[in-house]
C-alpha cells in the first residue's frame, strides 16, 4: 500500500499544477489509507505542510507569468485567517471524539470530519462541472475585478478557513468556483491565486499546531514526490484549454467524494 501511496503523491502536485486545487483531496486520503494515519490531527497536520510547499512552488510560476491576482488573494485570506483561528481555538476543541453512539453505528470526530469535507468536496464538484459550460475568458483581455461580490467572496472565504483548520484543506475546490463565478478570472489566474491562497492558509495554519508530532521523514518524501508532480503539472496547464480543466477538476472532485462517503459510511 505504501508503493501506491507514494505513487499518488505524484497526484498532488499535478493535480495543484493542472486546476490549482485537489492538492488536500489527494494528500489527506493517501496519509490516511496508504500509509495508516489514523489520527486526523496527525494526518491534517502532514496534510497542510505537503500541500502548503507544493502550492508555494506553483504560486511562484504563475506569478512569474502574471496570473496572480494579489489584490483578490489579500481580500480573500483577510476572513480566511480569522476564519482558521476561531476554528482552530472554539469550535475543533469542542467537537467530541465520539459524536453518535448506538448499539449499531458509531460516528467518531474523525470519520464525521473525513465525511464533512467529502460533502463539501460533492457541492463544489458539481459547481465547476455545470461551469464547465462556459467558455473560459481571456487572461489578460479582461482584468478581473478584485472588489465585485464581496460579501458572497467573504462567506466562502470563511468557510475556507474553517474546513483548512477541520481537515487541513488548502480549499482550491471552493476557490477556484468562487473566483471564476464571482470575480470573474479566467482558469489560469483562478489557478495562481488559489495558490497564493492556498500556500498561506496551510502554512499559518500549520504553524499554529506545530506541537502536533508528525513523521517529518514521510512527510519530505511525499513533499519532494509532489514537487515534481507540480512541475509536470505546471507544464500541462499551458496546453489544456481552460473550459476542459474545469471538467477534469469537476468531475475528479466529485468520484473522490462519493469515495469518501462510501468508505467510511458503508465500508
Amino acid at each position: 500500500m505504501e508503493i501506491i501511496g507514494y505513487i499518488s503523491a505524484l497526484f498532488i502536485g499535478l493535480s495543484l499544477g493542472l486546476v490549482g486545487s485537489g492538492g488536500t483531496i489527494l494528500t489527506l486520503p493517501i496519509f490516511v489509507y496508504f500509509f495508516g494515519i489514523k489520527d486526523m490531527l496527525v494526518a491534517t497536520q502532514s496534510t497542510l505542510f505537503v500541500v502548503g510547499c507544493t502550492a508555494f512552488l506553483g504560486s511562484l510560476k504563475k506569478y512569474s507569468e502574471k496570473l496572480v491576482d494579489v489584490k483578490t488573494a489579500i481580500y480573500f485570506l483577510i476572513p480566511s485567517l480569522i476564519s482558521i483561528y476561531f476554528t482552530k481555538g472554539i469550535i475543533l476543541p469542542r467537537i467530541p471524539n465520539e459524536i453518535i453512539k448506538t448499539e449499531n453505528f458509531l460516528l467518531t470526530k474523525d470519520t464525521f470530519l473525513l465525511v464533512l469535507f467529502a460533502f463539501v468536496m460533492l457541492f463544489s464538484s458539481i459547481s465547476m462541472i455545470k461551469n464547465s459550460k462556459v467558455e473560459d475568458v481571456d487572461c489578460f483581455a479582461k482584468i478581473p475585478d478584485a472588489n465585485a461580490n464581496h460579501f458572497k467572496t467573504t462567506i466562502v472565504a470563511l468557510i475556507v478557513g474553517c474546513l483548512t483548520s477541520l481537515v487541513g484543506a488548502g480549499g482550491g475546490f471552493l476557490i477556484i468556483p468562487t473566483l471564476i463565478m464571482l470575480k470573474e478570472h479566467c482558469m489560469r489566474r483562478a489557478i495562481g491565486t488559489s495558490l497564493i491562497i492556498i500556500t498561506v492558509n496551510s502554512f499559518i495554519s500549520f504553524l499554529t499546531d506545530a506541537h502536533i508530532p508528525v513523521d517529518w521523514e514521510l512527510i519530505m518524501k511525499i513533499t519532494g514526490i509532489a514537487l515534481i508532480g507540480m512541475l509536470i503539472g505546471n507544464m500541462l496547464t499551458k496546453k489544456i484549454p481552460g473550459r476542459k480543466l474545469k471538467l477534469i477538476f469537476g468531475i475528479t472532485v466529485l468520484l473522490l467524494g462519493i469515495f469518501i462517503i462510501i468508505k467510511e459510511l458503508f465500508l
